[in-house]
């Protein structure tokens, strides 16, 4: 094994360019996928956080009195799974609103009736999907005593329909891209093979096995397909740390916003997914030369 190491690595010397040009079309194209399963693991964590219990905020009508509310409470909990409903008076939201604000306007101080309305502010529980939860708030909305209900369905609904778009988008990307990479290692092989193919064809008069041949070439592609991946990994690692900085501190104030990188376990697979690609398209050029 260490002389099939030490000729791979031979080679991948004596074809720097051609090698340096497999490495990077590999990592570009294992960038392009790491890329889109950052993004896909980000969204899939929001969507499965609010299908296991997403906040909603029920705007109640003008004449709603705390009379009302047990027997609201009562035909909420029946219409589905709610885990906690907290009153909100007209009274207490104007003020909290009106501390928030107090450094920024003295528009509300200058009020002399209060807009809001009450509100109650509930915690649903587990869904199954973003359509189960659109229909429980549609049921909640037809209460009497019910003037809307707002749960992020503007932002999220679109959120979801871009979601689906970029998944679209990611799939034939990723496949492009794989495609791509595959085609020039495979090239890279062929022309690496014909560079030796004297010394190929010495060691098939002198008895040498097929496997014996091949294995440098083998060796070589693992470790492009290895360093491939790990620099495009690298280049993504970089890219977060500076976008996700950059948002946390602009949006920090204004929304909470959890951006992960890729989990141990992803990272690990495209590691395997960018190696096997190497030996893959070493395979495939060796399959057609050596027939």
């Amino acid at each position: 094994m260490a002389h099939f190491v030490k000729k791979a690595f031979s080679d991948i010397r004596s074809n720097r360019f051609l090698n340096l040009i497999t490495i990077i079309t590999i990592a570009l194209s294992i960038l392009v996928v790491s890329i889109f399963l950052l993004f896909f693991e980000n969204s899939s964590r929001i969507i499965e956080s609010w299908n296991q219990g997403g906040r909603a905020m029920v705007y109640l009508v003008d004449n709603f009195t705390l009379d009302m509310l047990p027997e609201l409470k009562t035909r909420m909990k029946a219409l589905g799974d709610i885990d906690e409903m907290v009153y909100i008076s007209k009274e207490e939201a104007f003020d909290k609103l009106k501390n928030e604000m107090s450094s920024q306007t003295t528009f509300l101080k200058n009020l002399k009736e209060n807009p809001l309305p009450d509100a109650l502010e509930i915690r649903m529980k587990s869904y199954n999907s973003f359509d189960e939860i659109q229909q429980f708030a549609e049921k909640i909305k037809a209460l009497e005593m019910v003037d809307d209900v707002e749960y992020g369905q503007g932002w999220l609904g679109k959120f979801l329909n871009i979601f689906n778009l970029f998944k679209i988008t990611g799939y034939a990307m990723c496949s492009m891209f794989f495609l791509i990479a595959l085609f020039i290692t495979s090239n890279t092989v062929r022309l690496a093979f014909y560079s030796r193919k004297l010394e190929v064809e010495i060691m098939r008069l002198v008895g040498a096995s097929e496997s014996f041949i091949k294995a440098p070439f083998y060796v070589a592609g693992l470790f492009q397909g290895f360093f491939g991946g790990l620099l495009g990994l690298l280049v993504l690692l970089a890219t977060y740390l500076m976008i996700s900085s950059g948002i946390s501190q602009n949006l920090a104030s204004y929304i909470y916003i959890d951006i992960r990188f890729l989990s141990v376990k992803m990272i690990l697979l495209i590691i395997m997914a960018s190696t096997f690609l190497g030996w893959f398209g070493c395979y495939l050029s060796l399959k057609q030369i050596l027939k």
